[in-house]
């Protein structure tokens, strides 16, 4: 029996809709734009205290970047990425609320990322208490960060504009130049025949292309301070120089790098621009090896969630500790001291909390986890104890306040874990329990997006927790 021409058709259209919405369930939107973001008057560099004047020349120019998300059913996110220091927290609010304004996007939708190299400017409410600024030096930074949360924003209007259908993969790689430097002296580097941890090498890659296959861009990050350069010269340090070489490698890409969980590792040896190049093409050598190997594609679905929790402050100083700090320290420490001591004068109560962001965006089967501060790396390690080795973390996101220690090292001191609070202004070192509060909210993260990993997070959780009290 032959079947009709019309019902021929019928089933051709069924199958070809069929066909349609599975190429649709991995297609993807994406825009992307850039800024240079290079000072373009002398202005103070951030990062290190022992700087004396501002920065006047460049190695190369730093960017502002952005990437505009969109997936099947219209839900969109947007990073940005920065060679910056890091957010303020007046800033970023300011940056966030202005993109709901003008694109409709909660703070779910948007990353904040600054890069954390130390090459970058000092930016208006950011440690500039470590700086030896004048009140003159003061003006040229507010108007420089008034004018980058301006141009952060018609950023983010511009990549919107520039969305096209793309596809969506991702990958791990390798590179081992990151050092935890609590754990192996600086001045031992050469001789030491083993590192100590603990340390992260991943390199995290999305690979975006277009849905003819030519690459379009490229986010990778990797968990290392940008420290290997101390110089009165612009730069992004070595992920600037990692992303110059990729540029390099295929012309018209663009390139977006993130930080990782690496409040505690630096790149050693270090202090030359001969070497933050060598790290740079080291670390581009390990992403283009992932987007030439075996990517996972993404399929085509948005899920995001956002929460603020409460870290608490142990008790602040006592009055007569800041009062011989004032007298005896010296440089920021000294600072810090008459600060707190003036607040108190003025009948300002130190704060007894701090409101700390947490993120998570899952781009179909990835995910990946954006936590404000200068977080350590073992954080990024019990993520993925949770949730999988192949988990992306971001650090210093939407908000960095100040380093984020682990119980172990909260108890140990030093500088991660003590002296930095006051480099960040903060009243005093945290309280116990901050470690728990922030990977418990990773697992209501994923609760929040409706997103049902594969992996047994609430008993990984749990054995993760465990290993904090052990």
């Amino acid at each position: 029996m032959k079947m009709s021409w019309i019902v021929i058709v019928m089933l051709a259209s069924v199958f070809s809709a069929l066909n349609n919405r599975a190429l649709a369930s991995d297609i993807w939107k994406a825009g992307m734009a850039k800024r240079i973001i290079t000072p373009e008057q002398p202005l103070w560099m951030a990062g290190y205290a022992h700087r004396n004047r501002p920065g006047d020349s460049k190695l190369h120019d730093l960017w502002a970047r952005a990437l505009f998300l969109e997936d099947a059913s219209g839900r969109q996110g947007l990073f940005i990425g920065c060679d910056i220091l890091g957010f303020p927290k007046i800033m970023s609010d300011r940056i966030r609320d202005s993109l709901k304004a003008v694109l409709g996007l909660e703070r779910a939708q948007i990353i904040l990322h600054g890069t954390h190299t130390h090459s970058g400017p000092v930016l208006s409410n950011a440690l500039t208490d470590i700086y030896p600024l004048e009140a003159r030096d003061k003006k040229p930074i507010d108007a420089y960060s008034e004018q980058l949360i301006y141009n952060l924003i018609d950023l983010a209007i511009e990549a919107k504009a520039r969305i096209e259908p793309v596809r969506l993969f991702s990958g791990n790689g390798v590179v081992r130049f990151q050092v935890n430097r609590r754990q192996n002296r600086e001045a031992d580097i050469h001789t030491l025949t083993e590192l100590k941890g603990p340390h992260d090498y991943a390199v995290p890659v999305l690979d975006i292309r277009d849905v003819n296959g030519d690459r379009k861009a490229i986010m990778f990050g990797y968990a290392c301070h940008p420290t290997t350069l101390d110089l009165y010269q612009w730069s992004g340090d070595y992920p600037g120089f990692a992303q110059i070489e990729l540029e390099k490698m295929y012309p018209g890409l663009m390139t977006f790098f993130f930080q990782g969980a690496s409040g505690d590792l630096n790149p050693l040896p270090r202090r030359s621009i001969a070497l933050a190049k060598q790290y740079g093409k080291e670390l581009a050598a390990a992403v283009e090896a992932v987007i030439h190997g075996e990517l996972n594609p993404l399929s085509s679905a948005f899920k995001v969630a956002y929460q603020e929790i409460s870290l608490q402050f142990s008790a602040p100083a006592k009055i007569s500790e800041l009062q011989k700090l004032s007298k005896e320290a010296k440089g920021y420490e000294q600072k810090w001291a008459i600060n707190q001591l003036e607040e108190l004068q003025q009948g300002k109560q130190p704060p007894t909390e701090y409101v700390y962001p947490i993120q998570l965006w899952a781009l179909g089967e990835q995910l990946i986890f954006s936590l404000g501060g200068e977080v350590l790396v073992e954080y990024a390690l019990q993520i993925k104890q949770i949730f999988g080795r192949g988990v992306f973390v971001m650090a210093y996101s939407n908000d960095v306040m100040g380093y984020i220690p682990t119980e172990k090292v909260l108890k140990e001191g030093g500088y991660e874990g003590d002296s930095s609070q006051k480099v960040y202004g903060l009243p005093s070192v945290w309280k116990s329990g901050l470690q728990a509060q922030i990977l418990n909210a990773t697992t209501n993260l994923t609760n929040l997006a409706g997103y049902n990993t594969t992996h047994s997070k609430q008993e990984n959780l749990e054995k993760v927790l465990q290993s904090i009290l052990d």
